[in-house]
C-alpha cells in the first residue's frame, strides 16, 4: 500500500513539473506581447514597463520560471493579464465549483443511465431492445456536442413556440439552466458507458463460472448480482476516472454556448486574450484532476476485486 502511494506520489509531481515547464514555455515563447494586448491604446513606455514589472516580465526566463513554481507550492497562481492584477487562484474558485456541479451531475447522469441500459442489452442479447439501445448509444456517442447543442436549441425553441414547456437557451443562476449542460454533457459518456457495459457484460456472461453458478440452479438475478455484475464494472472504472476528471474540471465548448461562468469558459477567454497565467492556472488543475481521478480508480479496482493489489496497478 504504501509503495503504492509513493509511486502516485512521484507521478503527481512528474505530472505537474511537465505542465508547469510545457504551458510556462509556450506562454512565453509564442507570437505576440500579452502585454500589449492588456494596454489595448494605452500604448505608453511607462505603463509598459510598470506592467512588465508587475507581472515579472522583465526577469529572466529562468527566474520567471522558478517563481512561478515557487509560488505554485505555495498556492500561488499568479495575476491575471486579462483582469489586471487580479489573482488567477480567485478566477479559477469562482468557476471551479460551477464546473464540479455541472461536471458531477453529468457523470451521474451518465451512469445512471448508462449501465442499465448496458445492461439491458447484453441481457436481450440480438433482441428489438438489443438493436434499439446500440443504435441509440452509437448516436449519442457519435455527435460532437458543437452538433447536438444547435438541435437542442432548435427543439426547445419549437416547443416554446408550439406553447409547450421549454427550457432557457443558456445563462446561469436557476435550476432549469443546468438541465441542457447536463445532458450535452452526458449524451457522449452515456452512449460509451452503454457500450461498454454491453461489451463487458456479454464477456462475462461467457464465462465458465457463470455457466457453473446457473447449472446449479441459482436464480438468473442471483446469478447476475453476485457474479456477473461485480466483474463487469471493472472496465467501466476504467473510464469513468479520467472521463470525470475532465467533466468535473470544466467542458469548454458547452461552457462558452450556455454561457456558463466555470472553468471551461474561463480557459477558453483566457486563450483568445493570451491570459497565460489563467490558461497555466487551469491546465494545473485538470492535470492534478486526471492523475487523483486515476488514483480513485485503482483504489475501486482493488475494491470491486480484491485480487487485484493496488502495488500491481
Amino acid at each position: 500500500m504504501l509503495q503504492f502511494f509513493s509511486r502516485r506520489a512521484v507521478s503527481l509531481v512528474f505530472v505537474l513539473f511537465s505542465l508547469t515547464f510545457l504551458t510556462f514555455a509556450i506562454g512565453r515563447l509564442a507570437p505576440g506581447d500579452p502585454i500589449l494586448v492588456l494596454m489595448g491604446q494605452r500604448r505608453d513606455p511607462a505603463t509598459y514597463a510598470r506592467l512588465q514589472h508587475l507581472y515579472g516580465l522583465d526577469r529572466p526566463l529562468l527566474d520567471q520560471y522558478f517563481g512561478y513554481v515557487a509560488g505554485l507550492l505555495r498556492g500561488d497562481f499568479g495575476l491575471s493579464f486579462q483582469y489586471e492584477g487580479r489573482p488567477v487562484r480567485d478566477l479559477i474558485e469562482s468557476g471551479v465549483g460551477i464546473s464540479l456541479l455541472v461536471g458531477g451531475l453529468a457523470l451521474l447522469l451518465s451512469i445512471l443511465a448508462g449501465v442499465p441500459l448496458g445492461m439491458l442489452a447484453a441481457l436481450r442479447q440480438h433482441s428489438l431492445a438489443d438493436r434499439g439501445i446500440v443504435g441509440v448509444s452509437l448516436a449519442l456517442y457519435s455527435v460532437p456536442s458543437f452538433v447536438l447543442i444547435p438541435l437542442l436549441w432548435a427543439l426547445n425553441l419549437a416547443a416554446y413556440r408550439a406553447g409547450l414547456p421549454s427550457l432557457p437557451q443558456a445563462g446561469w443562476g436557476r435550476p432549469e439552466h443546468f438541465v441542457l449542460p447536463v445532458l450535452v454533457l452526458a449524451a457522449a459518456n452515456i452512449g460509451y458507458i452503454i457500450q461498454l457495459t454491453r461489451s463487458a457484460m456479454l464477456e462475462v456472461l461467457r464465462e465458465d463460472y457463470v455457466r457453473t453458478a446457473r447449472s446449479k440452479g441459482l436464480p438468473n438475478l442471483l446469478v447476475i448480482n453476485r457474479h456477473v455484475l461485480r466483474n463487469a464494472l471493472l472496465p467501466l472504472i476504467t473510464f469513468v476516472g479520467p472521463a470525470a476528471a475532465f467533466l468535473v474540471t470544466g467542458a469548454f465548448v458547452v461552457e462558452v454556448l450556455f454561457n456558463i461562468p466555470g472553468m471551461g469558459r474561463i480557459a477558453v477567454e483566457a486563450v483568445g486574450r493570451r491570459d497565460y497565467p489563467v490558461i497555466q492556472g487551469t491546465t494545473i488543475i485538470l492535470g492534478i484532476a486526471v492523475v487523483l481521478m486515476n488514483l480513485v480508480s485503482d483504489l475501486l479496482y482493488h475494491v470491486f476485486d480484491p485480487r487485484i493489489q493496488l502495488g500491481d496497478t
